[in-house]
């Protein structure tokens, strides 16, 4: 798994994080100081990256969390074959197929060179906005 680590108050809006091992994007980080004594407490609400949920965290705005590496690569649409498109990656040239996202249905055509993501070992067409 490709990840990293950061403190929870180091998280900005449009960063990821990794909320209950799926790789999320922050939308929103409030930090709220407690009493007297007491450690401030962050909550992160993010957006699942690859299936969409929403997730939430609340937990000391010291502590440490994991962060996925988010790896944008170049791509050749070698085939489309019913929903999927069979990519040729342009840096080690290997072949793999990847389903199509709805919105993207329309941009994908045979011979393109296209934007792929990966993000802890998995493949996405998604834009990972």
């Amino acid at each position: 798994m490709e990840k990293t680590t950061s403190a929870i108050k180091n998280l900005k809006p449009g960063g990821f994080v990794l909320i209950d091992n799926t790789p999320c994007r922050v939308e929103k980080v409030s930090i709220s100081t407690s009493g007297k004594h007491g450690a401030a407490k962050a909550r992160v609400d993010a957006v699942g990256l690859l299936d969409g949920k929403r997730r939430s965290i609340i937990k000391p705005a010291d502590e440490i969390i994991d962060v996925p590496i988010v790896i944008k690569k170049s791509a050749q649409v070698l085939a489309i074959i019913g929903d999927n498109a069979q990519l040729m990656d342009l840096t080690d040239y290997s072949v793999f197929e990847l389903p199509i996202p709805e919105e993207l249905k329309n941009e994908i055509k045979q011979g393109n060179e296209i934007a792929y993501y990966e993000v802890m070992g998995i493949k996405t067409l998604k834009q990972l906005k």
